[in-house]
């Protein structure tokens, strides 16, 4: 299809990408003695699996995409390759971060990491323009250089994300509680910690400042777990935050390399990856959960089964009717609610990034400083402006791509959207959802593709591939019905719910990645690592050692997370 301008979208109909990793599917590969069998290869999953795997246990790991990975996976297509959820990570410069450390522990140090641009993310708030830049100090004076008049607030503000920090660390350890003792444990949490652990973030903020230009630039990462600042708890802005404070960092070889890393740890263990592995139920026999059926009919059987498919999939797609009524789940379903929709830009130019002037900073494009009533106006009406626009450069970021992908670069484009605005479609084929769909998706092409000229203008005329993703594509490969890509929304009654943990109450039935902690590629791999503690009990207490403590017997805890 050709677009407005002189470039060409040509996603109706593609083959799915040549970037598979794991191995595929057949009944008559999958052996019958699997210690445990995890559904989802996001990186909860696989961090789960490894961890598992390297205390000698033999585990399986079922995905029914095409590709291992979930959000960390990448695609190419036409000679490009893209990210799907990768844009950036922080505290990869260190080797004593809790993050680094294990996903060096994970992956046996095969993965490595490329700083970006001192400048790491740059909001643009109407005319306002606020860089954030790599380091603590710089962070500060990056705040302070935009807004002089505001630096006491500003000092107050950074000492609070240190003492979010410190208290996410008793938050984590509470995921560990016994299951009877969850609530209780949860209330003595609740009493531990400051009253603004769990504020929503413009609640604290504006107790520090009444400048709402200063809010606006503070949470101008809100994107990053999207949520807006009045719905958010600023226990999730503050991780954020903290975790990119010494700046952003990506994977040498692409968001994929993460998957490519780790699934070797996970066969050293004797267990496999194994994709086009769809997964339609969790078997329970007397009260416990014991074994998954796949699409084909074939059922593998095991003794502990751990769910990276989501809670809202894992609760109402899974697990047979009976077992859910026991585990008290639709009782706590109305406090949860799956995030934002959104929709993606993979965009690919002919000439390499430096030749076109790529930076290795993300964008931020906001209409002003009111992201609430931004958000709001846009729900209200999809043809207004969008509330905010993430560009990123994946080409850029990664020091391997011109090897792999010579003479072209890559330009990403994040938007929120709605679900309804492409619902008609739901129960279509990907790639053969018709005319009037694909016309709907260049309309949104066009307008985002102004937005990246009105910052980039030399790309204009110079695009040689576009294809735009949707909430239904979102669905379609990742299985989040709405197309959200952050699993619930991070509300404060969200990290109230002491449910959300990795032990169910179904026995052999344990939940990992994003939901039971945070958002994000760290959010949801800690996640993983908090599962494995939890299943191995005291066995786990090494772990916890090689992990959260340095040679000298100190915790070295990532900022922001644990």
């Amino acid at each position: 299809m050709t677009t407005s301008t002189p470039e060409k979208n040509t996603s109706a109909g593609l083959k799915p990408s040549t970037i598979r990793i794991g191995r595929r599917y057949r009944a008559s590969r999958i052996d019958d003695d699997y210690d445990a069998i995890v559904i989802g290869s996001g990186i909860g999953g696989l961090t789960t699996a490894a961890c598992l795997s390297k205390a000698g246990k033999k585990v399986l790991v079922l995905e029914q995409h095409y590709t291992a990975g979930g959000f960390t996976h990448s695609y190419a297509r036409n000679g490009y390759e893209w990210d799907v959820g990768v844009h950036y990570i922080g505290d990869m410069g260190s080797p004593n971060t809790l993050a680094r450390k294990l996903f060096d522990y994970i992956t046996d140090g095969q993965l490595k990491w490329a700083p970006m641009d001192e400048t790491y993310d740059r909001f643009y708030l109407g005319d306002k323009i606020v860089n954030l830049k790599a380091g603590k100090e710089q962070f500060r004076a990056s705040l302070v250089e935009a807004f002089p008049e505001e630096e006491k607030a500003i000092d107050a503000y950074i000492r609070l994300l240190g003492k979010v920090s410190s208290g996410m660390q008793i938050y984590t350890m509470s995921k560990l509680a016994p299951t009877m003792t969850a609530p209780l444990v949860g209330k003595a949490v609740s009493l531990a910690l400051p009253r603004y652990f769990n504020q929503t973030t413009y609640e604290v903020l504006s107790g520090l400042t009444d400048n709402e230009a200063l809010i606006g630039a503070i949470t101008g990462q809100w994107g990053d777990c999207g949520v807006t600042p009045k719905q958010s708890s600023f226990l999730i802005h503050a991780l954020i935050a903290k975790h990119y404070v010494h700046g952003g960092y990506y994977p040498v070889g692409g968001a994929s390399e993460m998957a490519n890393t780790i699934i070797p740890v996970i066969q050293q263990g004797g267990g496999d990856v194994f994709t086009y592995a769809d997964v339609t139920n969790i078997l329970v026999e007397n009260g416990r959960a014991c074994g998954v059926r796949m699409a084909d009919g074939h059922e593998i059987r095991s003794e502990l089964i751990i769910s990276n498919a989501g809670v809202i999939n894992t609760f109402e797609t899974l697990l047979p009717e009976a077992a859910v009524r026991k585990s008290g789940y639709p009782r706590t379903r109305q406090t949860i609610q799956p995030s934002m929709s959104h929709i993606g830009l993979y965009i690919g130019f002919k000439g390499t990034a430096a030749e076109l002037g790529l930076p290795k900073t993300n964008f931020w494009i906001y209409p002003d400083e009111h992201h609430d009533r931004n958000v709001e106006r846009f729900l209200d009406n999809t043809d207004s402006e969008f509330p905010v626009v993430y560009i990123s450069f994946p080409s850029a970021k990664d020091p391997s791509y011109l090897s792999r992908y010579p003479d072209t670069a890559t330009v990403e484009i994040v938007a929120p959207t709605t679900y309804d605005m492409f619902a008609q479609w739901k129960d279509d084929t990907w790639g053969k959802r018709g005319e009037e769909y694909e016309q709907l998706k260049q309309v949104v092409t066009d307008r985002l593709l102004e937005k990246l000229y009105e910052k980039l203008p030399q790309l204009r005329g110079k695009v040689d591939y576009v294809e735009a993703s949707t909430p239904l594509s979102t669905d379609w490969f990742c299985r989040y019905s709405r197309g959200e890509i952050y699993g619930l929304d991070h509300t404060p009654e969200r990290f109230d719910q002491t449910w959300l943990r990795p032990k169910t109450r179904i026995p052999g039935l344990y939940l990992t990645g994003q939901d039971i902690l945070t958002c994000g590629v760290v959010g949801a791999m800690i996640g993983g690592l908090v599962t494995t503690l939890s299943i191995q009990g005291v066995k786990g207490a090494g772990l916890a050692k090689r992990i959260f403590v340095d040679k000298a017997g100190t915790t070295q805890a990532e900022p922001g997370l644990v």
